[in-house]
């Protein structure tokens, strides 16, 4: 059985039935208790028709090989890794994230939410479910279901000072996603008056596709922003680990400037703190945390990386251009609603408008991420590097060229032949022509 197509870097993930299964599930599972040796493992699932069915799958295969299961049931992801780190046990979430209806997968992680990836563990469990055989432990494990939304959403409230919370108001659209189960639990007792749009869980996504990362994703949210006179809207995807903010204006906030906004926040109260940021974020992020006393480290693209660099360096905090934002004291793992709520105590603390708190933190023009299918990745990527040779550069993820008013990142897909571009410069016309000169050479043109 070849499982090349479904097991990535970072999760399993492909279209059921025909991708991934029952079988391949309950053979996991069971590769997954093999792997982490653990006498316990946390397991929850969204929306999506396929999920119940293939976590009851995944949890025979794990309590056959000895293990007990966790099950916390109907969730987002971040309330596995919540679980992950309270229980101090591995964990699986059995979602396909942003992804169309027919899709769904796996993304696990060791106790404490400790990623689970190519080079930690997923090419061992991989060969292990290519083999076939599911081993039996002396005694089978037993299965209790836990609900653990109450005290996730108490454990997020503990990330801000809820006394100085404003009366905002809220638009925060759940894509028919697990957002629409977690997002309530999370606001209440506070003080926000909240309009849940599509809020029903449904995992074939009526409404939108759960992937907001997609400007046209977000026209349903900004037109109730506007309607209403809300002061912000908060876009989850569909398994609710991520938040994109769109403002009182209705203008989409950047995940850099989301993650400046926060990284401010922490360090008022954290000074000196380290903050990661991945390498396609925008400059004016390293700028703010350096202005209010933290120290920038900046990684390569990807949540095991972000986490990785967080445990060598304690930082406190972590973000992605990709609207990912990573705790310490979340056991490094990332969440939108979290992430969210500390936006929610900045914008209280401001007394003014979502508009005038970004303005600050959005100094530079940005290309967006623009992708290129080239032949050959690697060779295309040193003829770039050659063309820009009078320019600093480093090899840190891709390729990274920088003139000091204007950089940009050049980096290959993982599973396509594709070469991703980020281009930042100091204002729009300037971003344009760059961008313009930098795709000719990488197209050819």
């Amino acid at each position: 059985m070849s499982l090349d197509a479904i097991f990535k870097a970072y999760d399993v993930r492909g279209i059921y039935p025909d991708e991934i299964n029952e079988d391949i599930a309950r053979r996991t599972g069971n590769a997954f208790a093999r792997f982490t040796g653990a006498a316990e493992i946390v397991v929850g699932f969204d929306m999506r028709p396929s999920s119940p069915g293939l976590a009851a799958a995944f949890t025979e295969g794990a309590t056959k090989a000895g293990a007990d299961v966790i099950n916390v049931g109907l969730c987002s992801t971040d309330v596995v890794y919540y679980a992950s780190g309270r229980f101090n046990a591995p964990g699986a979430m059995f979602t396909a994230s942003h992804n169309p209806a027919q899709y769904n997968g796996i993304k696990m992680c060791r106790a404490g939410a400790a990623p689970v990836g190519e080079d930690t563990g997923l090419t061992q469990i991989k060969a292990t479910v290519v083999a076939g055989t599911i081993e039996k432990g002396e005694i089978a494990g037993t299965v209790r279901a836990i609900d653990v939304l109450d005290d996730f959403g108490a454990h997020v409230r503990g990330f801000v000072d809820v006394s100085i919370l404003k009366p905002l108001k809220i638009v925060a659209d759940t894509a028919n996603g697990m957002g629409g189960l977690v997002v309530p639990k999370v606001f209440e007792g506070l003080p926000f008056d909240v309009t849940m749009l599509f809020e029903e869980l449904d995992g074939t996504f009526p409404n939108h596709p759960a992937d907001p990362i997609q400007v046209e994703n977000l026209r349903d949210l900004q037109r109730l922003v506007l309607e209403t006179g809300a002061d912000i809207g908060l876009a989850f995807d569909g398994d609710a680990d991520r938040v994109f903010l769109v403002d009182n204006l209705g203008e989409p906030v950047s995940g850099s400037t989301t993650t400046a906004i926060v990284a401010k926040g922490i360090l008022a109260r954290h000074p000196g703190e380290t903050i990661v940021h991945n390498l396609i974020c925008s400059k004016a992020l390293s700028e703010v945390v350096r202005e209010h006393g933290g120290i920038p480290v900046r990684t390569r693209v990807g949540h095991s990386f972000i986490k990785q660099v967080m445990a060598e360096t304690g930082a406190i905090f972590g973000g992605e251009h990709s609207a990912h934002y990573y705790f310490r004291d979340n056991w490094k793992a990332d969440s939108g609603s979290i992430a969210a709520m500390m936006v929610l105590e900045q914008l209280s603390l401001s007394g003014g408008t979502l508009a005038e708190l970004r303005a600050p933190f959005e100094r530079y023009a940005q290309s967006g991420e623009i992708n290129s299918k080239v032949a050959d990745t690697a060779a295309k990527i040193e003829e770039v590097a050659a063309s820009f040779a009078d320019a600093d550069q480093d090899r840190l993820d891709g390729l990274t060229v920088d003139y000091g008013d204007w950089w940009f990142n050049l980096r290959p897909s993982n599973t396509e032949p594709l070469l991703r571009l980020n281009l930042e410069a100091a204002d729009r016309a300037s971003c344009d022509a760059r961008t313009a000169s930098v795709l000719a050479i990488i197209r050819g043109e």
